[in-house]
């Protein structure tokens, strides 16, 4: 095995408790991360009103965060191999909560797409800055907690949404909701500088390219390798299936089983919650197993092929006519999150130590264009059939041909180097 993928930065000072602080930071932006994604979708009724947008318009508005987060995942992430993160990660977070804040002033449709494009570029740091982070304070043998619990931020934030935000929005109004939420989360940026390390070591950075017909030789050929290919095949089935649970969970509860809209947003949020959860626990699961003598490849693989295989239970969860176990197997599909934390573990172990971050990149862009079309999908398909059953099954269907390449399109977790014949 290589030694590129053994070394770990924490041989060269940086304490546990640091490491573990700096974790429980970027978890905590991750929740910001999506708590500021959501404030839209939550003021939309009230402000759309407020200011006159027409469906179209709402349309347009919240579509426009994904156009510049999905297009920022490569660039972003060759940034996060190259520059020092305590600066990247605290500038872009800088950028998304004061684009998050001046929400609160947008006067018209044109002020408010601006706003949200610059929203998406800003927080197209989220991933592939952690997943680096990750790869850069931990032992590939250890990754899967922090890899998972940092993950798990996202899920604890969609909880929140859904009880913190209503209550500014009916308490103080939909602008001053933006003023709070994306102002004040600027103190985040404080214990970020103290506590990242200034001079972070950065393994094989001299093997990155530096000019631009260079990067993009080097991007051509980074498409070539078999596990980069069974990685973006995979992450693709499951954030398909991720995004068809986060925007149509409520809508089904609602339509379906004629639950009040509070209540169905509450068990939606708890199956978020199962998988944040249950993200963490994944990652611990396989960590041990690892440490006890399994092999890494299997024990990772494994765990990701039975947490996708709990997304089947969405099936019966739209079948049933019975309430409480719709909801009782919709808790079940929370289970799905066990495998996140593995997920992000396989690719840092897979990629180049240099290209963890661009490879995050590449492979959270497939994932965002899976969202996108899902949402197609599922709309398509509830129109034709007026049920949701079709567009949950199809879901869980494409979630469980994900574990398929993971199994057998991804090899051995190695990086290329370590490997004979990767390419």
């Amino acid at each position: 095995m290589a030694s590129a993928n053994t070394d770990s930065p924490v041989v060269v000072g940086v304490s546990n408790a640091r490491r573990w602080s700096i974790i429980g930071l970027i978890f905590t932006a991750s929740m910001i991360n999506y708590m500021d994604r959501a404030t839209l979708s939550m003021a939309l009724p009230v402000l759309s009103v407020d200011l006159g947008l027409s469906p179209a318009a709402k349309g347009t508005l919240t579509s426009a965060f994904f156009w510049s987060y999905a297009l920022m995942q490569i660039p972003i992430g060759w940034c996060a191999d190259r520059f020092n993160l305590r600066w990247l990660y605290a500038g872009m977070f800088a950028i998304w909560s004061i684009a998050c804040g001046a929400t609160g002033f947008a006067g018209g449709l044109v002020t408010l797409v601006a706003l949200r494009i610059v929203l998406g570029f800003g927080e197209s740091i989220y991933l592939p800055g952690g997943i680096k982070i990750v790869s850069l304070l931990f032992a590939p043998k250890d990754r899967g907690l922090p890899s998972g619990l940092f993950d798990a931020g996202t899920r604890t934030g969609l909880l929140l949404d859904g009880i913190i935000l209503p209550w500014l929005i009916v308490t103080y109004g939909w602008r001053n909701m933006f003023f709070l939420v994306g102002f004040s989360c600027l103190l985040w940026l404080i214990p970020w500088l103290s506590l990242y390390p200034k001079n972070l070591q950065r393994q094989h950075s001299h093997e990155l390219p530096v000019h631009p017909p260079m990067v993009f030789r080097r991007l051509l050929a980074i498409f070539r390798y078999r596990n980069l290919l069974g990685i973006c095949i995979g992450f693709f089935c499951f954030d398909y299936f991720w995004y068809v649970i986060l925007f149509w969970l409520t809508d089904f509860l609602v339509n379906t089983h004629k639950m009040p809209l509070r209540r169905a947003g509450f068990y939606a949020a708890i199956t978020y919650l199962i998988s944040g959860v249950a993200e963490p626990v994944g990652g611990w699961i396989a960590d041990r197993l690892i440490r006890h003598g399994w092999g890494a490849t299997r024990t990772r693989k494994g765990i990701v092929t039975i947490a996708f295989l709990c997304g089947l239970l969405i099936i019966p969860a739209a079948a049933v006519r019975n309430a409480p176990l719709a909801v009782a197997l919709m808790f079940g599909v929370g289970l799905v999150g066990l495998s996140a934390g593995n997920l992000h573990v396989i690719l840092q172990s897979c990629a180049p130590p240099h290209e963890v971050s661009v490879w995050t990149g590449i492979e959270n862009f497939a994932g965002n264009f899976a969202g996108a079309l899902a949402m197609l999908v599922m709309g398509w398909t509830l129109g034709r059939t007026g049920s949701y059953l079709p567009g949950f099954a199809f879901a869980s269907i494409v979630l469980v041909l994900g574990s398929l390449s993971y199994m057998f399109i991804v090899g051995e977790l190695k990086p290329p180097a370590a490997r004979n014949n990767e390419r």
